[in-house]
């Protein structure tokens, strides 16, 4: 019986074995091209959906959905939106309803998405709203994938420019791999309800000490400039040399 965690320890992670999708990869990059994915996709009886945005470090900029990839089991189509934006065939396979479509965290993926073309969304299946259900609670795709198939996710190209003019094999495997994940999730949680499983709960982390916490919200003390020491200052201040009273020594020794 499989065993799971109902909170998966991250540090685990990176000794993990990778997991990524082996299967075809095509990236779309026409609207003819577009067609022909989306039917192949509809004729599926179970995708899975994800979308990879170029990162802004500039606050309150926030840049549009550049890549909607979405998977089978066996082929996953990169379709590049900055090059094609949201044909109708794009719209059809959002707003369809006729197969399973799995997402995680797709309300955002959503939201975001809309704002390049209004569309209403067909029967999505939000893997986050399935986790509790098993007694996890874990929500990030690579602690899930870790927990569940005790393999890792990489996340090395998420922050990478998905508004490049040509992706890199690495990031189309890793985005690739993001919808593919979504599918065997989907999958095996289904699986383990009928067949079950052994949940472990893992106790909830510890709350800090109030002396711990305090200790490290105390600012550090800035180092001092060179110079501006006490005894520096003190050393810098221009000397004052006494001057005796010349009358008053001659009266004291008269």
């Amino acid at each position: 019986m499989k065993k799971i965690y109902s909170r998966f320890d991250k540090q685990r992670i990176p000794k993990l074995p990778l997991a990524q999708f082996e299967g075809r990869i095509e990236t779309i990059i026409s609207e003819t091209e577009a067609v022909k994915a989306v039917d192949y996709l509809l004729s599926q009886d179970i995708i899975g959906f994800d979308t990879e945005t170029k990162p802004s470090f500039k606050a309150g900029h926030l840049n549009e959905v550049a890549l909607l990839q979405v998977s089978s089991r066996d082929i996953s189509f990169l379709f590049r939106l900055n090059h094609i934006g949201m044909p109708a065939c794009i719209i059809r396979l959002l707003s369809d309803s006729s197969n399973i479509k799995v997402g995680l965290s797709w309300h955002d993926d959503i939201r975001m998405l809309r704002q390049r073309a209004a569309f209403n969304p067909g029967h999505f299946i939000e893997l986050q709203e399935m986790v509790s259900d098993f007694g996890i609670q874990d929500l990030s795709l690579q602690k899930l994938y870790a927990n569940i198939f005790g393999r890792k996710i990489s996340k090395s190209q998420r922050l990478s420019n998905w508004e490049a003019d040509v992706l890199t094999e690495s990031q189309k495997r890793y985005a690739a791999t993001d919808a593919w994940a979504c599918v065997m999730l989907y999958e095996e949680f289904i699986r383990m309800k009928t067949e079950g499983y052994d949940l472990e709960v893992v106790p909830e982390p510890e709350p800090k000490s109030e002396d711990a916490s305090q200790k490290e919200e105390k600012p550090k003390e800035k180092p001092k400039k060179p110079g501006t020491s006490r005894n520096q200052r003190k050393s810098q201040k221009p000397k004052r040399f006494y001057k005796p009273n010349q009358n008053k020594i001659d009266k004291q020794s008269s």
